[in-house]
């Protein structure tokens, strides 16, 4: 089998990792565009239970991730002055280029031929393949040579989002809910390194087109942001690493494959990042993909129709979920009008997966303050 991976992000170089060290035989290749120490962002966040998942899946790449880790048990709500925890709920965090370099080196270590700097402008350059998998991200080429074939709808949302970093220490997954003059911003923050924090900035596009942010300079951006949420930062700087003001794309494809050529990771399908499993979901989609391979091994066609049975019903629920979050997120400054309890609970219970029994058991203390205790 030769395999050409698109991509070198977690889903790329985990999917060409695990297939290549179960047929060693097999000539697998990923490619991808940036330099082998370039990406955006900061921070990556996983769910206790995406670990748990990837586990029982692949315990060897778990062991040499987990040292690397933050980790906490908590999510924190800054609203109207209040700092209510949702006890429960276990996160862990990790450096996005530091998981990218441990990736890297699980990938060359089982013989996988990784090509960083490597720009492909056309699918005919990866002729004479058995099987093209298209990990190159939101801007997929493969996708789009074939968004047709694969039924892609793409919907942007209206909130505008910059992802920063920051010096400060956060001790839990936090979001923090603040007015300006000019209307209202969220942040998502917590902790990926014993040093350094993830610092997601959103805001509503009325409020956004109120401060200007079309015609400010990225200091000017952020000098404003910091001043936003000087409460919060308590100080430290906001940091840059290719930031700017983005929109949230939805994607979804009715196929994940076409012909030898299939989609995983955020060339098939988003999750918006409040819901904090873009990595899970990419790192999943390649376990399935290899499963389903394996299922048809003389028959690449079949294979990626297998990892489509296996996977869709899993991840439809999964993105349904993000989307329900994403939507609420939409109409924060609304929510922004509820008393404390009201809005924490509006908030726990955003993505529908969530109801009053189930709360009770996973977060006992936070049940006791939103029924009149403190």
């Amino acid at each position: 089998m030769r395999i050409a991976v698109l991509g070198g992000g977690p889903a790329g170089l985990y999917f060409a990792t695990l297939y290549k060290r179960r047929h060693p035989g097999a000539e697998v290749r990923v490619l991808e565009q940036n330099a082998r120490d370039v990406t955006f962002g900061f921070g990556v966040v996983f769910s206790d239970r995406a670990l748990e998942f990837l586990r029982e899946d692949d315990a060897e790449t778990l062991a040499l991730i987990e040292p690397a880790m933050e980790r906490w048990n908590d999510i924190t709500l800054c609203h109207r002055g209040e700092s209510i925890a949702i006890d429960g709920v276990g996160f862990a965090a990790v450096g996005r280029l530091a998981l990218l370099k441990l990736l890297q080196k699980r990938a060359l270590d089982v013989g996988v031929s990784v090509e960083w700097e490597r720009t492909v402008r056309s699918l005919d350059e990866l002729s004479g393949y058995d099987l093209v998998v298209g990990a190159d991200g939101v801007n997929s080429l493969v996708r789009r040579t074939h968004d047709g074939d694969f039924g892609t709808k793409l919907y942007y949302l209206d909130n505008k989002f910059a992802w920063y970093g920051t010096t400060k220490r956060f001790e839990t997954l936090t979001l923090t809910f603040v007015q300006t003059a000019e209307g209202t911003f969220t942040a998502h923050h917590y902790r990926y390194s014993p040093t350094m924090s993830t610092f997601i900035i959103e805001c509503d596009r009325p409020t956004w087109e109120r401060v200007g942010f079309a015609t400010m300079t990225s200091v000017e951006t952020r000098s404003y942001c910091e001043r936003a949420f000087a409460a919060t930062l308590d100080g430290h700087p906001l940091v840059e690493n290719n930031t700017y003001w983005r929109v949230f794309p939805q994607i979804s494809n009715r196929r994940w494959s076409y012909g030898n050529r299939v989609l995983l990771g955020d060339a098939l399908h988003t999750a918006h990042f409040t819901i904090g499993s873009g990595t899970r979901l990419a790192i999943e989609d390649a376990i399935a993909l290899v499963r389903g391979l394996e299922s048809a091994p003389s028959d690449v066609r079949a294979g990626l129709a297998c990892y489509e049975a296996l996977r869709r019903p899993v991840l439809d629920k999964l993105v349904a979920a993000a989307d329900a979050s994403a939507a609420w997120h939409e109409r924060f400054p609304e929510h922004m009008q509820l008393e404390p309890r009201a809005f924490a609970m509006s908030y726990i219970t955003r993505s529908g997966r969530v109801d009053l029994p189930r709360l009770r058991e996973m977060s006992p203390r936070f049940m006791a303050y939103c029924e009149g205790g403190k």
